[in-house]
């Protein structure tokens, strides 16, 4: 096989500033560059975390965005390992971030013994969080 591995998810987001603190700030990513005015676009940004990457950009001048739905065919979340769910939750709610999912009236829940939650960045993107590999 010539894959070697996943290099990166581009993410389109109408709000550009929020969506780049949330994967900064909140999720440690490292903005590798910045590039306005790409291809009628006011931003194309890179962000880095480990060997993953973010592609990060504005829409094309002119188009207007679909909203985010767990009805789309497609990606409908990605998640990340971390090594405590509930430790990652307190980290991130003590940044001021509070955009969580609730399911049965709880952040941080279980799944088949397993605990995991999920984060709505602010382009709408679904990010869950556990701490348990498959």
């Amino acid at each position: 096989m010539s894959i070697k591995m996943m290099h990166h998810v581009c993410i389109q987001t109408e709000k550009y500033t929020e969506s780049l603190d949330f994967y900064t700030r909140i999720l440690g990513f490292e903005v590798i560059s910045e590039t306005p005015n790409f291809h009628n676009r006011d931003f194309n940004t890179w962000l880095k975390l480990g060997e993953f990457m973010i592609e990060l950009q504005t829409p094309k001048q002119g188009d207007t965005l679909n909203k985010w739905s767990n009805l789309n065919e497609g990606i409908v979340h990605m998640c990340f390992l971390v090594d405590n769910v509930e430790e990652e939750y307190d980290r991130i709610k003590s940044l001021g971030y509070n955009s969580f999912k609730i399911k049965n009236g709880k952040v941080v829940y279980d799944v088949e013994g397993e605990k995991l939650m999920k984060i709505k960045a602010p382009e709408g993107t679904e990010i869950e969080m556990r701490d348990t590999d498959i």
